[in-house]
């Protein structure tokens, strides 16, 4: 069960990483980020393209080193730190969003279920 998670974690960031390239078009970037500074700007989509960066990472890890994961030290950490990645992701969404609008109660959903698909390995 446990090396089951990890693979649908795998494809959980692999629809992470798609749905974060699509930020310039859903969120209208050219537009709305044309009024920040060079810098603010930039910041913005470097952080978008890392964060999309570290879903294919942790997709490739999760699909591939599974039984890696679930049997090292190092990847029994690896496998925490990625579910407290999603805790914390869920906490700052719900600061920062509150629950308002549909989409964002479903991408706290969506976040939790990160969580909870990393937390059950790592125990």
């Amino acid at each position: 069960m446990k090396n089951t998670l990890l693979i649908i974690g795998g494809f959980y960031h692999l629809g992470f990483a798609i749905f974060h390239l699509f930020f310039w078009r859903l969120f209208h970037w050219k537009k709305d980020l044309a009024s920040l500074t060079i810098i603010n700007r930039a910041v913005i989509q470097i952080l978008n393209l890392c964060i999309t960066f570290v879903f294919i990472v942790v997709a490739y890890i999760s699909l591939f080193y599974s039984a890696e994961m679930l049997s090292t030290n190092l990847g029994k950490v690896i496998t925490a730190s990625i579910s407290l990645f999603w805790l914390i992701r869920f906490v700052e969404q719900l600061y920062f969003f509150g629950l308002k609008k549909l989409f964002s109660i479903i991408l706290k959903i969506l976040f939790f279920a990160g969580f909870i698909i990393y937390l059950i390995p790592s125990l």
